[in-house]
């Protein structure tokens, strides 16, 4: 008997409005400004991508930048990632100093047994140009991260596949295993997805964007999640949160 190829599960494109929620999602604070974070982004729903899967960052008044970000929670959909997910896309980034593209979860992690808004963190990758060819991979739910050197080069596509694994989260890129945790998500995770861009404000080595630069961008396309047909003790079936309003509460703690 031959073991059957995961199934697609969701493969929406960013302008689908039942799939996405735009400017919106519980990670960031009711304001939709971080800084807290090292970010001066202001999140809403106004900032989207394009149907091309352009994320762009516009400067704005009083030192803040307009961002595109896009989440499943919050979306008529309720989209959830699970244990065993597998997610890949084709990402182009660009060394603009300050740019700070990334495509994450955040979610409920029922790791105790209960819903815990704020935690289900998995950062697929986040990037930032002062390190040009490195990709930051982080398992925030049980500690775990990883520097992919020389992973990429800005202004080429790349394939990134990261195997979200109850044990083990894996992430490949152009088709080679970059890192593997070893520790995983747990059975009873799960997490909606994100994608967007953030601008960094300039601490932790990371550059702020140049005096003169109006606009920063990244583009992701071909974003697919697959799913095993089975999947041992896989938690019930995923619901669509209450919506508490623009931007959601404030997380428990900051990304």
């Amino acid at each position: 008997m031959t073991d059957q190829p995961p199934a697609v599960v969701f493969d929406a494109p960013f302008d689908d409005p039942d799939a996405w929620a735009v400017g919106r999602t519980s990670a960031y604070p009711p304001s939709g400004r971080n800084p807290g974070d090292n970010k001066l982004d202001q999140i809403g729903p106004l900032y989207a991508p394009g149907a091309a899967g352009v994320f762009r960052a516009r400067r704005a008044g009083g030192g803040l930048w307009h961002v595109d970000l896009v989440s499943t929670e919050y979306a008529p959909g309720g989209f959830e990632l699970l244990p065993g997910d597998e997610v890949s896309a084709t990402c182009l980034v660009h060394a603009a100093r300050g740019a700070w593209p990334a495509l994450w979860t955040w979610g409920r992690d029922r790791a105790e047994g209960r819903p815990q808004p704020g935690h289900g963190e998995v950062d697929l990758f986040e990037y930032h140009p002062d390190n040009p060819g490195l990709l930051e991979l982080t398992n925030h739910v049980r500690g775990a991260g990883h520097y992919a050197q020389d992973a990429i080069t800005p202004g080429r596509p790349f394939l990134l596949r990261v195997v979200l694994g109850q044990d083990s989260v894996q992430w490949s890129v152009d088709g080679t295993r970059v890192f593997a945790d070893g520790l995983g998500v747990g059975p009873r995770w799960r997490a909606w997805l994100v994608v967007g861009i953030s601008v960094s404000a300039g601490a932790y080595g990371h550059l702020p964007p140049e005096r003169g630069v109006d606009e920063l961008s990244w583009q992701c396309t071909g974003l697919t999640v697959r799913r095993p047909d089975t999947r041992p003790d896989a938690p019930e079936p995923p619901q669509a949160p209450a919506d508490p309003g623009p931007t959601g509460p404030a997380p428990r703690t900051a990304r």
